[in-house]
């Protein structure tokens, strides 16, 4: 019988770490899930014009913040670092982006429908520097609509921003995000998924169509939780001299309650 317990134990915490990785993965497929996460998304793109290349560091700390008993306020920020070269033909740049910040409204527990969603203002705060910023400060709407049903998770990010204050030579800003998204839990906190992250430049009247394809999966360091994801990413559509491929790579420290 005590031979039977140690077989079983150590084969119920696996079961159990399993699960839980199970439930963070899900919840990683959730752009609004109340999981505290802070992700380093490390991007490559190229060919810029003839050569060019870019390296695209995205710090993205998210944070839930309850604010009663059946709402919370989601926060999530980009703070892009990136070095480009002949991306801009003839010109070398590095330096931090303009900060993306967004607050989602949203219900605690899906609709009748299954539906969870979530809604709230987007800002672009000019922190941008040796030109690799707008100069200017952006605002706009937001919004995320998914489902979960099984292992799928399914739905859209959109937002809508318009520059509002800056500089007298802040660029022109009108401009909409739209990121279908799907993706598979495959067990053991591994998960494969697939989005368009998408732009369409009102000023310009040009779409930049990014189709990206990863895999990601929930491990340990010690006792910290951890993601790792890894992709690829074809342009559909691009301005001219934009780039036609890049590599993603995601490492994202997760804090669950």
């Amino acid at each position: 019988m005590l031979a039977a317990c140690l077989v079983f134990l150590p084969s119920a915490a696996a079961s159990a770490q399993q699960h839980d990785a199970d439930e963070l993965a899900k919840a990683l497929s959730n752009p609004v899930a109340a999981l505290i996460s802070v992700p380093f998304q490390y991007n490559y793109d190229e060919t810029f014009g003839e050569d060019g290349q870019r390296h695209l560091m995205n710090i993205q700390p998210v944070a839930p913040f309850s604010i009663s008993e059946h709402w919370n306020v989601i926060s999530r920020t980009i703070l892009p670092v990136i070095h480009q070269r002949d991306a801009i033909p003839g010109d070398n740049q590095t330096g931090i982006g303009d900060i993306t910040q967004s607050f989602f409204f949203s219900p605690k527990k899906p609709g009748a429908s299954g539906l969870t969603w979530g809604v709230g203002p987007a800002m672009l705060i000019p922190t941008g520097s040796d030109d690799l910023g707008a100069d200017t400060w952006g605002l706009g709407p937001t919004f995320v609509v998914l489902k979960q049903e099984g292992a799928w998770t399914y739905g859209a990010l959109v937002n809508h921003i318009v520059d509002v204050a800056g500089g007298s030579d802040r660029a022109d800003i009108n401009s909409t995000f739209l990121q279908p998204f799907v993706s598979r839990g495959m067990g053991q906190g591994r998960t494969l998924g697939a989005s368009f992250e998408s732009t369409y430049d009102w000023e310009a009247e040009q779409w930049t169509v990014p189709l990206n394809v990863f895999y990601s999966k929930v491990s340990k360091i010690g006792n910290q939780r951890v993601s790792y994801q890894g992709g690829v990413r074809a342009y559909l559509d691009q301005p001219p001299g934009g780039p036609e491929w890049g590599l993603r790579f995601t490492f994202t420290l997760l804090f669950p309650k």
